[in-house]
């Protein structure tokens, strides 16, 4: 029982890294899916290890490292096929990788790359993570989940959730850009955010991740994927909000 919590943390990294081939490949749905997949055994691990009194060093090492490919690497990869994307015309079901090399222009063989700026601003916050000790009840910038879910949830709103201008703009490689730079920010940023661990059930102790769980369901039960990015928005104004009114 001792190693469950490892072996849960050991699925994540499965997970992810069957999220990482199926990003590159270019079958974003899928890796979606097995990102989520990650980010399900991410929360257990920790709930695991707290309910049987077995949390190690070496349990927070692999963690960490475990998140490296499912929050850092995958959604990455995922930006570089839409930068792919973007500068080669709009959405088509090629991977930027395997024609890379075979493009014309140095920008659209090489500039998508930049997608990657994101793995390295996760590695950066999730280093960081494990030498602070103030981070134990909120977080010291986006967690990196939160983040590739952000990032994740572009090619789903083009696919499934989209209209012409909301395509045309997620397909734009200036936004992409700039949501690159944004979210290694938001990762490393000085922005204290509230963590969704409860110590009891009562209102008034809760509220504002009340608040926030309640907005977020309404969100994604009306505008489904294209809620991702308004709740990860919600999600860091409420923190903002928050810090000034205290």
């Amino acid at each position: 029982m001792k190693a469950l919590p490892n072996l849960i943390t050991l699925l994540n990294l499965f997970f992810g890294s069957i999220a990482a081939v199926f990003a590159v490949l270019n079958h974003l749905e899928w890796a979606a899916i097995f990102f989520l997949l990650g980010v399900i055994c991410d929360f257990l691990d920790g709930l695991v290890a707290r309910a049987l009194g077995v949390q190690s060093e070496l349990g927070i090492q692999l963690d960490s490292l475990a998140d490296l490919v499912t929050s850092g690497l995958v959604p990455g990869l995922v930006m570089c096929q839409m930068l792919g994307m973007s500068l080669s015309g709009g959405w088509n079901s090629g991977s930027f990788f395997a024609d890379a090399l075979a493009r014309d222009g140095w920008l659209e063989a090489w500039l998508p790359f930049a997608g990657l700026i994101i793995t390295l601003a996760s590695a950066w916050r999730l280093a960081r993570f494990n030498i602070d000790e103030n981070q134990v009840s909120s977080f010291i910038g986006l967690p990196t989940p939160a983040n590739a879910l952000l990032i994740i949830s572009l090619p789903l709103i083009v696919l499934y959730n989209g209209s012409e201008f909301t395509n045309a703009l997620l397909l734009n490689p200036w936004l992409l850009g700039g949501l690159t730079l944004l979210s290694a920010y938001l990762l490393n940023s000085p922005i204290r955010l509230f963590a969704l661990k409860f110590k009891g059930w009562g209102f008034a102790e809760n509220a504002v991740k009340y608040i926030f769980l309640g907005v977020s369901a309404v969100l994604v039960i009306t505008l489904q994927y294209l809620a991702i990015p308004l709740v990860i928005l919600f999600y860091i104004l409420l923190a903002v909000v928050g810090k000034k009114s205290a």
